[in-house]
């Protein structure tokens, strides 16, 4: 009896965990005793740590992207089709082509996405650096920009790299330093809650450092709506704030197949945080930002959780108990510090992160990371 296991989505943990899953099935694969499908909707991948930099001009789009057949082992069946319903009673997932395909074990990595309308006004006022087109948007925008104030504004959490609107702030204030601008520009980064980050020892960290680099700070700024013909936000508390270019952090959503099918209480799979499962559907897995497990919605979160569940059902495949366990680790980055100086955070789960003295050498460990992120895709690092 053969093994048929169904990879949705095609992004960082969807290519990671298919081909690290085909390394460890390789003999099934070849005697045709397990099989691996990746489904993802688009043809490529996209590296969106990487579109940060494209704001500032310091990435372009073919270093950010790849197509996903390209990062896939021989030995997976790539399938440019979209899933948009699991029936986890039948083993079934409905495609949007009206095809179904069955699976005896399923990863969902559906990632997030981004609300831009979840927000009156936002989508019409606000720029993001999430993705490769409005990344390419905010860089005519920067380009341009030579006095004003801009907002960084975090409008939602949880969301994609959590320390990344940190990093853009940090960015943004070298960049127009060294156009010789950075008087001519207010910087305010705003955040939802009552720090400017959701760990301590995180914010105790960066908060001087904004202050030295005179970027204003806002907390409890929760935008209810933005005037995209005054350019003002209008926050839950009552307050408001204009702006001249305004740099979102929209709030985040899952993927309509996790409604549909019920996988958890709100945008986000039910999911157990040591074993990856879906709580609510019996072999089905969860990994990268689809899963509500209590650390960030971070690539190194993805591809750590990727070689537990690969573990996990190589083990089911050839009829063993699963033993792998994922137990929290999450490395970032937080590059821009000084222009060309980074840090870092680790940790796991119930553990403050330790961030080292900021430094070029660590700045440049980043880069070289982007440089060889390819290879962790592919399953190679």
């Amino acid at each position: 009896m053969s093994t048929k296991i169904c990879v949705v989505g095609g992004g960082s943990g969807g290519t990671i965990v298919a081909n690290r899953l085909a390394e460890k099935l390789r003999p099934e694969l070849e005697s045709g005793e397990a099989e691996i499908i990746v489904l993802n909707d688009k043809p490529e991948q996209i590296y969106k740590p990487a579109t940060l930099y494209m704001a500032f001009g310091r990435s372009e789009l073919s270093e950010v992207k790849r197509p996903v057949e390209d990062l896939l082992d021989p030995g997976v069946d790539f399938r440019q089709k979209k899933a948009v319903s699991i029936d986890p009673e039948s083993k079934q997932l409905g495609l949007e082509s009206g095809e179904t395909c069955n699976y005896d074990c399923a990863v969902l990595t559906t990632g997030s996405k981004l609300d831009m309308a979840g927000i009156p006004g936002l989508k019409e006022a606000g720029h993001h650096f999430y993705g490769p087109d409005g990344s390419e948007e905010l860089r005519e925008e920067l380009a341009n920009f030579e006095s004003g104030h801009l907002v960084v504004s975090v409008m939602g959490v949880p969301h994609m790299c959590p320390v990344a609107p940190m990093e853009f702030s940090f960015l943004a204030d070298d960049w127009f330093r060294t156009r010789g601008l950075r008087d001519e520009v207010e910087i305010t980064y705003t955040y939802p809650v009552n720090d400017i980050f959701g760990l301590d020892t995180v914010a105790n960290w960066a908060r001087p450092l904004m202050e030295e680099r005179d970027i204003n700070i806002e907390t409890f700024f929760n935008p209810e709506e933005v005037d995209s013909s005054e350019k003002v936000i209008h926050t839950v508390e009552g307050t408001e704030m204009e702006f001249d270019l305004l740099v979102a952090i929209p709030p985040h959503k899952g993927a309509e197949l996790v409604k549909s099918a019920d996988l958890g209480e709100g945008e986000w799979i039910e999911t157990d945080k040591h074993t990856l499962e879906a709580t609510r559907a019996k072999d089905v897995y969860a990994i990268g930002d689809a899963a509500d497990v209590p650390t960030s919605k971070a690539g190194s979160v993805a591809h750590y959780e990727s070689g537990v569940v690969a573990d996990r059902i190589a083990s089911q495949a050839r009829g063993r108990t699963p033993s792998a366990r994922y137990d929290g680790k999450t490395v970032c980055f937080i590059d821009g510090v000084d222009g060309n100086k980074a840090t870092f955070l680790q940790f796991k789960y119930g553990e403050e992160p330790d961030l080292p003295e900021e430094s070029k050498l660590i700045h440049w460990a980043k880069h070289s990371y982007n440089e060889a992120y390819w290879l962790t895709a592919k399953g190679l690092l």
